[in-house]
């Protein structure tokens, strides 16, 4: 089977970014999904099949590729020894070489044996990528077999979403078919995230057409995921304008929390009047990492834009951020900004502030502990550095607590706490 140059390019891409972020290789087990009636299923898979064929009279793929399929058990002894030679070459550059021309010479029978010999080296974590090559190669000669191993002898999604990219790449209709004939139930059809990866480039519009119909969930979490950073390379304005056209309220408040931070890279003030405009979810959780990182490019502005936000959640918010940035390189100048806007100081902006210069100068940050107003908080606080300090630099530690009033509950507590500790 000749592997083409688009199905190899997009297999070694998915290889460089880790497959499918979170994805790994998981032979044992079988899934539980249930496909639809038989003659759905068989209706998809012939027309499936006739689309194959008439591609493969069109690419003029090598007829050793079907010769291959049906070889003798020497010959296939012999491959598999090939394979295992191939895999075993530590100079990754020379294997996925000699693996793409191993690829070449197989035919649609031969894949499911192939994988199978990959199996047997027990090299899941370290060959994950030649997985998915395997897989992609597979899923061009004969998609229906692909998806039907990865249904039956696989634990996971990630063989299947592979797949289906694939086959979308090429045919995203058939692909489509196959994914919403093979999913019952209202919930989400964990099928269409690797279709949506697939068309997030070459057709956007088809990607959000199915991410819309998407419920709220983990699935359209991923293929939220897959989406965005196709979306983001088109600059902040098509990306935000995308976002306002979702009408799903999880949905777009979900991009939102997904491109904020990577959105203030290059636009710190265009990113944090968007989230301030459009007050959600997002805006809480991310105003605080945009002013932090408009901050460590610009501060003046980043401070002068704070000055003048209305006192409430978000101006306290993008204070946090503020006094992180500018903590993590000098302490002193983060306690010189929190005593200028005092009345925005919340916990969490204090919080904030510790964690950050806790390593560059614990003394400093110890000091503005007393600034928590929750009495559980500030004593959580208190138990966590000092006890971090004293493992770290016992002298310091305990000349600062002789020096400061430190609740006596705190100081019990770390006593206590230490006595128990395995000697």
């Amino acid at each position: 089977m000749k592997i083409t140059p688009i199905t190899a390019l997009a297999a070694l891409v998915l290889i460089g970014i880790g497959g499918f972020m979170a994805g790994r290789i998981s032979f044992s087990g079988n899934s539980n999904r249930t496909s639809d009636n038989p003659a759905e299923t068989k209706s998809v898979r012939t027309s499936s099949r006739d689309s194959s064929a008439d591609s493969a009279a069109t690419s003029k793929r090598p007829s050793r590729a079907n010769e291959s399929s049906s070889s003798s058990k020497g010959a296939s002894t012999n491959r598999a020894s090939r394979f295992v030679a191939i895999l075993s070459n530590e100079n990754p550059l020379e294997r996925n070489r000699a693996l793409l021309a191993f690829i070449d010479q197989l035919g649609p029978g031969d894949f499911k044996q192939a994988i199978a010999d990959l199996r047997k080296l027990d090299l899941s974590d370290s060959r994950e990528g030649e997985y998915l090559l395997l897989l992609s190669a597979w899923a061009e000669a004969d998609p229906l077999a692909a998806l039907a191993y990865a249904d039956q002898e696989t634990d996971d999604e990630f063989a299947s979403q592979t797949i289906l990219t694939t086959w979308a790449s090429k045919d995203p209709e058939a692909a489509i078919l196959w994914a919403q004939s093979n999913h019952e139930g209202s919930d989400a059809n964990p099928y269409l995230s690797g279709i949506i990866r697939s068309l997030a480039a070459s057709d956007p519009i088809r990607a959000t057409e199915l991410l819309a119909t998407m419920p709220k969930s983990t699935e359209r979490g991923d293929a939220l995921d897959f989406f965005l950073p196709h979306l983001i390379q088109q600059g902040s304005v098509a990306t935000q304008t995308w976002i306002a056209g979702l009408a799903d309220e999880a949905l777009r408040n979900g991009a939102m929390l997904r491109v904020a931070s990577d959105l203030a890279v290059t636009d710190p003030a265009g990113t944090a009047a968007w989230l301030l405009a459009n007050p959600s979810q997002a805006t809480d959780r991310r105003i605080d990492d945009v002013y932090g990182t408009w901050a460590s490019q610009d501060q003046a502005a980043a401070l002068s834009s704070f000055a003048a936000l209305p006192a409430g959640e978000a101006r306290s918010d993008a204070l946090r951020g503020l006094v992180s940035a500018t903590a993590a390189t000098n302490p002193q100048a983060a306690v010189t900004l929190m005593d200028r806007f005092p009345t925005d100081v919340t916990d969490r902006v204090v919080q904030n502030f510790i964690w950050q210069s806790y390593d560059t100068d614990p003394t400093i940050a110890a000091s503005q502990i007393s600034r928590i107003q929750d009495e559980h908080g500030r004593e959580q606080m208190y138990r966590r550095v000092l006890s971090n300090w004293i493992d770290t630099d016992p002298a310091i530690a305990q000349a600062w607590i002789q020096a400061n009033p430190v609740p006596q509950t705190v100081l019990d507590r770390i006593v206590n706490g230490r006595a128990k500790q395995p000697k």
